[in-house]
């Protein structure tokens, strides 16, 4: 269970990285906050790169599963900072994604 917690932790620290770099570089492009919100924003991206590493299963599961796990965390996230409510749809696809993610990652294996 240890091993599903620190999996689901590099999860959700990826897509923080990965979405809180991605709209720092937003906030810079598209919102006129600067240059030093877009080099916060590539650094960020940078951690982002590097935290998937730290996952014991192979790159191409890693990444399929954190697919369903940026799904989730972006709906999350446009419902914090930019008040996009999710509704019915995005919520069942959002369940969907989540079950994908157990499924790639944490059904037992032989």
């Amino acid at each position: 269970m240890r091993t599903i917690a620190q999996s689901v932790l590099l999860f959700v620290l990826a897509g923080f990285c990965e979405i809180g770099g991605g709209y720092l570089i937003w906030q810079a492009m598209r919102s006129g906050k600067g240059i030093p919100y877009g080099i916060v924003g590539a650094m960020v991206l940078i951690l982002y790169g590097v935290i998937p590493t730290f996952q014991q299963a192979h790159f191409g599961r890693v990444y399929a599963a954190y697919g369903g796990v940026f799904v989730v965390l972006s709906l999350l996230w446009g419902w914090y900072f930019d008040k996009t409510v999710p509704d019915l749809p995005d919520v069942l696809g959002a369940l969907f994604c989540i079950v994908g993610v157990a499924v790639i990652m944490y059904w037992p294996r032989v």
